[in-house]
């Protein structure tokens, strides 16, 4: 890998760690989970993530919505309003600083996203890396949230393999 990808690699993680932190903040919550780190991937501007939803057919612009409804149904389903569990005013919790914690599932997707990223070709981690791992998931409101968008996990990992430069096109 030259200098100018692992620049690139640099700056790619900082961008998705810092706004999947920012993303869990806003949320109320204090450590990144898989989710954050798929609406950070899907804001990426080298767009990979972006177009793995778009190949299924479904809008990640729609993400976050769905995101909010499984943590509403979750709750729901225990007898918790949401409106018991707002966050604090304006989503923020005091900012992060130093090195990066996430959950434990959020540190296995990114640890498989940056396997992937390594028999990429071109080699370098991309958003599309993240939403395969987030893929490989069978529970949590990450699973949840793109069922209630209608996305097929195994299609969509499909679709992210290909857009991270893991596996060709389909025929």
């Amino acid at each position: 890998m030259g200098l100018s990808n692992a620049v690139r690699d640099i700056k790619t993680m900082r961008q998705v760690l810092t706004d999947a932190e920012a993303e869990a903040r806003r949320a109320g919550e204090d450590l990144p989970a898989p989710e954050h780190l798929l609406v950070a991937a899907t804001g990426l501007s080298e767009g990979s993530a972006h177009r793995a939803f778009g190949r299924v057919g479904a809008d990640p612009g729609t993400l976050r919505q769905a995101i909010e409804r499984a943590h509403a149904t979750a709750l729901a389903s225990i007898g918790i309003s949401t409106s018991e569990t707002a966050p604090p005013a304006g989503g923020q919790l005091r900012p992060a600083t130093g090195v990066f914690r996430a959950t434990p599932q959020a540190q296995q997707v990114w640890q498989q996203a940056v396997t992937l990223s390594k028999s990429a070709r071109p080699p370098g981690i991309r958003g599309a890396h993240v939403v395969a791992a987030v893929c490989s998931l069978t529970q949590g409101t990450a699973v949840r949230a793109l069922a209630a968008m209608g996305v097929d996990p195994a299609a969509l990992r499909r679709a992210a393999l290909v857009e991270g430069g893991i596996e060709d096109a389909p025929q």
